[in-house]
């Protein structure tokens, strides 16, 4: 059987009728009646049952009749997703994200995806860097944004915009408006562990000035860290953006680092070397479009474009 058999057979069904089956569809009756009987060959049963007042389903008929409007609904649904993809594409992408700049990017990403592409699902999954760095190496996620370019080859990095961090000290602290970082040699510090991002630079910054960093607590969550500062267990290194509220509402200051400053990067990243959906396209797209106009409108607090070139392109 053909996709014409079936759309031939429908009509019959509705019609009830051979003659008026053929007028509908315009094709000769006896043509008509030679595709019916072909079928009923092909399918080795009766499909129609023929009386003076014109043709009904069969058992077999009725089966024949219930499964072909379903390959026909779907067929004509993915004709319809095909002349579509382009300007209303569907699908599920998945997006890994570090906690804190899913609290700030998720929101806006999810708005500005309903209203623009109400076919395609997101997938937002929040876990640390290292995680999410691995899950787009496994192609567990297709999208993430990350504070390093990754060490997999096969992964597309675009710097989109870098972030200042500040020391951040309790509210009563006499601390410096601005400061080295060398002042804080020798200062116990609450951080965040070894396999977070932000230790590594911590400690790649420290290093090129000749110190380590002086530990006083590791934690692995940005609110216990300014938790933990905030009583009096030491100051830390955060992003300007993760404290501002804390700050303004006095329960919290912070020291900003003298020129040059420090400064993190954040990279949009995808795969490289497999299939690219229209909706991944799609929500690449939108997802560097958010970041950037957060970065743009200020609501990424204390961001600013890249200083540097942001792409990386590798194969």
């Amino acid at each position: 059987m053909d996709i014409r058999q079936l759309r031939y057979f429908l009509e019959i069904v509705a019609q009830g009728s051979l003659t008026r089956a053929a007028e509908s569809l315009h094709v000769a009756q006896p043509a008509l009646s030679l595709h019916l009987k072909n079928m009923e060959e092909q399918l080795g049963t009766r499909l129609l049952t023929r009386s003076r007042s014109g043709v009904t389903p069969t058992e077999a008929g009725d089966l024949l009749l219930q499964r072909a409007r379903a390959i026909l609904e779907d067929l004509a649904r993915t004709e319809d997703d095909i002349r579509n993809l382009e300007t209303d594409p569907s699908g599920i992408v998945r997006i890994g994200l570090p906690g804190t700049i899913s609290a700030m990017v998720s929101l806006p990403l999810i708005l500005a995806a309903r209203e623009r592409f109400p076919r395609i699902t997101l997938n937002i999954t929040e876990a640390m860097s290292g995680f999410v760095g691995d899950w787009l190496s496994e192609g567990k996620i297709d999208l993430a944004v990350l504070y390093s370019r990754s060490k997999d080859a096969r992964i597309r990095s675009e710097l989109l915009l870098e972030e200042e961090l500040v020391v951040l000290w309790p509210a009563d602290a006499e601390r410096p408006l601005e400061m080295n970082i060398e002042a804080l040699d020798n200062v116990p510090m609450v951080l965040p562990s070894g396999a977070h991002g932000l230790r590594v630079l911590i400690d790649r910054t420290f290093q090129a000035l000749g110190f380590a960093p002086e530990i006083a607590m590791e934690i692995d969550s940005f609110n216990n860290i300014k938790r933990l500062v905030a009583a009096g267990f030491g100051p830390s290194i955060l992003p300007l953006y993760a404290v501002t509220e804390e700050v303004a509402a006095g329960s919290l200051c912070v020291s900003r680092i003298a020129a040059p400053g420090l400064w993190r990067g954040a990279h949009l990243m995808s795969p490289g070397g497999r299939p690219v959906t229209r909706a991944l396209e799609a929500v690449h797209a939108l997802l560097r479009e958010v970041i950037l106009d957060l970065r743009d409108k200020g609501a990424w607090a204390a961001s600013r474009p890249p200083q540097v070139s942001g792409t990386e392109t590798v194969s």
